[in-house]
């Protein structure tokens, strides 16, 4: 039997009388790559700020990484790790200085704040740039660096917001084996993405329209299950009937 990491039960966001997430059931598992996507005003982000313990759910129920979004809010932020497109790093704080400010945020001790930055360095091959300003780096060197400082404190989720936009399509990946990588170790990986190539790396998939799951599936199965040969076909089928946009 699997390990459930994030459980919701009708999981709902209302905004007065707009329901930004309806009732939303679903099981993500230890290790699982799990794509989350949608189109744009699908309610996406609101799902997962309740995910993460940032937004209290209007009503329906969910567990993360054994906690309960109502009463442990702050355990659940610190067992999870988060990466946005648009915010990670501090751009005018050099590549050490940025990870020993999130170790300490993530709680860890100095000790392991040294340890964890020359393990870290070593392996993204940072040792001439640690001392370089972020705002410096290639947008590449940025997002790998976003991602190894999101898992740095070894959380049971790591959530990833659209963590490759705008990134070339070797960057991309590169940065996917990342996500293998700690898969692999065990870290579940919750991740929302534009890009249709990517869901097809995810081990399933759900889709949301109109703050609904619509689909929830392997990407093999749910184009079987569309009679399709792309998850760009599958979105296309699912998405074209949606009343909400931007």
């Amino acid at each position: 039997m699997q390990d459930v990491v994030i459980k919701t039960d009708k999981l709902t966001k209302r905004f007065g009388d707009f329901v930004a997430t309806n009732a939303i059931t679903l099981e993500v598992y230890k290790g699982e790559i799990f794509g989350f996507l949608g189109a744009n005003g699908a309610g996406k982000t609101t799902a997962m700020r309740m995910l993460c313990g940032l937004s209290k759910p209007s009503s329906g129920n969910a567990v993360i990484a054994g906690y309960d979004v109502y009463r442990e809010t702050e355990q659940i932020k610190k067992n999870i790790g988060y990466m946005s497109q648009k915010f990670s790093l501090y751009e005018d704080l050099t590549v050490l200085e940025n990870i020993r400010f999130f170790g300490g945020i993530y709680g860890l001790t100095n000790q392991q704040i040294k340890t964890k930055s020359e393990e870290l360095i070593a392996r993204l091959g940072l040792e001439g740039e640690a001392k370089k300003l972020v705002g410096s780096l290639p947008l590449g060197w940025k997002q790998k660096l976003s991602f190894s400082v999101a898992v740095l404190h070894e959380p049971k989720i790591v959530f990833l917001d659209e963590p490759t936009g705008g990134v070339d399509p070797v960057t991309r990946r590169q940065f996917w084996d990342l996500i293998y990588a700690a898969a692999e170790q065990g870290v579940t990986i919750f991740v929302t993405t534009h890009y249709m190539d990517e869901a097809e790396y995810c081990n399933r998939i759900s889709i949301m329209v109109d703050g609904k799951v619509e689909a929830l599936d392997s990407p093999t199965q749910l184009k079987r299950n569309f009679k399709v040969s792309s998850m760009d076909e599958v979105f296309y089928q699912l998405a074209r009937g949606a009343k909400r946009g931007d």
